[in-house]
């Protein structure tokens, strides 16, 4: 029964995201409000069929529904119900669910926030979101069926992947990293909107650069968050590998990120408007090309899920995106007209421009990092790989300069500068730049691309600190305001984009020169021991205390105790330890991990023996890398800073009623 409510759901899904597609395409190439108003009905009925799919689905996996397939897979009556309940997006066919019901949130929200709105664009935009819908929901009733039916119903089932079952970050993880992937099917189909209409206007920009931040805001914490679930789970002790699938989240964000630059451009100075939406369509393709990568079986990856005939089916989706994006671009950019023009020489217009162009270079580094392993194989049916070496060699530089960019631009006026006011702008940063340095050089740094980074991040963060005081200075000074009220007028109120973007740059520095550190600035040691012996590490004494067998009831843990002593002040016990799970043949280490303000003590068990009490112990020193992961939330809050309404505009005499019918007389 359940199984088959769940696929005429998907069926229903598939039935009205297809029709409101055709309907939405000629609504806008008609200008017919009814049509816009019928294509609004069939947004809102698919996200209401996508939910109620996974509605079933969550519930059939609580219930312990084995005769769906998709619970028999994944389900097992022995995990905790929190397991079950991700168990949703463990698996390929639940994550195509899932990206279902992200997918159909999002079309029915940004259809509600514009249905009296940009009339010309909206009919266009929401077919596009509505025929990529389609796509998933053709790919839910058939390559991937979770609601499968199974005959015989069986007693239990396997359970979830093992390491995903072993911390709780896997429940925030994938829904943020889907909200940030799905999310860019939104700006894509407002890009598509522009092509096809012709032109990109003031108002109609607003819409799009917001619709791309909100999930590049997602994708951000995501990408985070994926590092911090490595870093406390995998016990190898680092938490960014350039692996396939890591990367397959990262190059989204960086064309996002220049397209979020671009849009600022366009806006303020009526340029690159064509850029702009190039950008976008690159990104929604990235996120496709991503979606590939880890549903298709073709890297080997801890991330990844196994190979199925869902891989092939995406890649056929990809090339239908890269045909429509093309062509587009190739029909229509030339129609995107650019109102205004940008400064050369010094001026923060070249300088937006220059990070434009890293930001790709970036891309396309790791991007062929990435997939020339498979071109090698698919070519010469030869296996290769392209390790981290490769990755730091082109990306470090490129990311670096990227960082002195985020101080060099914004320190430079708008339009072409003088040699007088180049000087003024960037000789207070550049000492604070080598003032970094040189604190740096004293506590020991002494790798060249740390001090380089510090340097660098000096000199942007005295930027960053400088742009976001003046403005709240002057507005004391000017209006004779306290520091509380300043504050809220200068930069929020009144200025809450500029101190969204500025608190992002701040969390990027701080980013920066963190992993910079904590890359290049640890100690490590491996030590077997026996109960009762002591290792040291740096300050740290490490004493086995001993080992001990904890059942639960769906694995079995090996758990160290470990006691922690520095300068003789004890700093309490840590447990790293061994997971067995029934259906995994090798155990899945736990790490334990100490944080402080300034480095983290981290301890992987390499063997544990309850039985002869002795443990195989990996211990580091990773030096600021709790900065990482603060960094990520202060950019995310940039971002929401950003999209904060503008509250003094609802109060403006020019704001113009909302539109409610199409700017063509036909009606039909």
């Amino acid at each position: 029964m359940t199984a088959a409510a769940g696929r005429f759901l998907i069926l229903i899904a598939l039935l009205v995201s297809s029709a409101g597609a055709i309907v939405g395409f000629a609504a806008g190439a008609r200008g017919s409000a009814a049509g816009w108003r019928l294509t609004r009905g069939f947004a809102y009925a698919f996200a209401a069929a996508m939910a109620a799919a996974n509605v079933l689905m969550m519930a059939a996996l609580l219930l312990r529904d084995f005769s769906v397939s998709y619970v028999a897979h994944v389900g097992s009556r022995s995990v905790p119900d929190w397991v079950a309940l991700v168990s949703l997006w463990s698996s390929l066919e639940g994550s195509i669910l899932f990206w279902g019901l992200i997918i159909g949130a999002y079309v029915a929200v940004a259809t509600w926030r514009n249905r009296a709105l940009h009339p010309e664009y909206m009919p266009y935009a929401t077919a596009v979101w509505l025929a990529c819908g389609a796509f998933f929901s053709f790919l839910l009733a058939g390559p991937a069926q979770p609601f499968g039916s199974v005959f015989p119903v069986p007693a239990d089932g396997p359970g979830p992947n093992p390491l995903l079952q072993n911390h709780v970050l896997m429940i925030v993880h994938p829904p943020f990293l889907y909200l940030g992937y799905v999310g860019m099917t939104i700006p894509f189909g407002l890009a598509s909107a522009a092509l096809l209409t012709g032109r990109l206007g003031h108002d109609f920009l607003r819409p799009l650069r917001n619709w791309l931040l909100l999930p590049w805001v997602f994708l951000t914490v995501a990408i985070v968050l994926g590092g911090w679930w490595a870093y406390e789970v995998l016990g190898w002790g680092g938490y960014w590998a350039w692996d396939p699938v890591e990367n397959a989240s990262f190059l989204p964000w960086l064309t996002a990120t220049a397209a979020l630059h671009s849009a600022l451009l366009t806006e303020r100075k009526g340029a690159l408007k064509g850029w702009t939406v190039t950008l976008v369509m690159a990104t929604f393709l990235l996120t496709i090309l991503g979606t590939f990568m880890t549903r298709s079986g073709v890297f080997n990856s801890v991330h990844s899920f196994t190979q199925s005939a869902i891989g092939p089916t995406i890649l056929v989706f990809l090339a239908l995106a890269l045909f429509w994006s093309v062509g587009l671009l190739a029909m229509r950019i030339d129609r995107l007209t650019a109102e205004g023009s940008l400064s050369v020489g010094a001026s923060r217009d070249s300088m937006f421009l220059v990070n434009n162009l890293l930001f790709v270079l970036f891309t396309f580094t790791v991007l062929i990092g990435t997939t020339f392993p498979l071109i090698v194989e698919a070519v010469r049916d030869v296996q290769m790989s392209v390790g981290r070496p490769y990755f730091d060699r082109m990306a470090v530089p490129v990311g670096v300069s990227l960082l002195l960019l985020m101080g060099v631009g914004p320190a430079l006026p708008w339009g072409r500068a003088t040699a007088e006011q180049v000087r003024r702008a960037l000789l207070a940063p550049i000492g604070a730049g080598l003032v970094v340095a040189a604190i740096a050089f004293a506590l020991g740094v002494r790798v060249p691309w740390t001090l380089v980074t510090l340097c660098f991040a000096g000199f942007t963060a005295f930027v960053t600190l400088r742009e976001l005081a003046v403005p709240l200075l002057r507005r004391m000074h000017a209006h004779g305001e306290g520091f509380g009220q300043a504050l809220l007028e200068s930069q929020v109120l009144r200025g809450h984009r500029r101190t969204g973007a500025y608190v992002v740059h701040a969390g990027a520095v701080i980013a920066f020169s963190a992993i910079a550190v904590s890359s290049t600035m640890g100690t490590s040691i491996e030590v077997q021991l026996s109960e009762g012996q002591t290792a040291k590490l740096g300050a740290y004494e490490l004493t086995f205390l001993k080992a001990e067998r904890v059942q639960e009831p769906h694995r079995e843990a090996l758990v160290a105790r470990v006691a922690v002593t520095r300068g003789g002040r004890d700093l309490g016990t840590l447990s790293p330890g061994m997971n067995q799970y029934e259906n995994q043949r090798e155990p899945i280490g736990t790490p334990d991990v100490r944080t402080s303000l300034f480095e983290d003590l981290y301890l992987s068990a390499l063997n544990v023996d309850p039985e002869g009490q002795t443990l195989g112990l990996h211990a580091m020193i990773n030096p600021m890398v709790a900065w990482i992961w603060a960094a990520a939330a202060i950019m995310a809050l940039g971002g929401l800073v950003a999209l904060v309404p503008a509250r003094r505009l609802a109060q403006s005499p020019q704001v113009q009623p909302a539109v409610t019918t199409a700017p063509v007389a036909t009606q039909g």
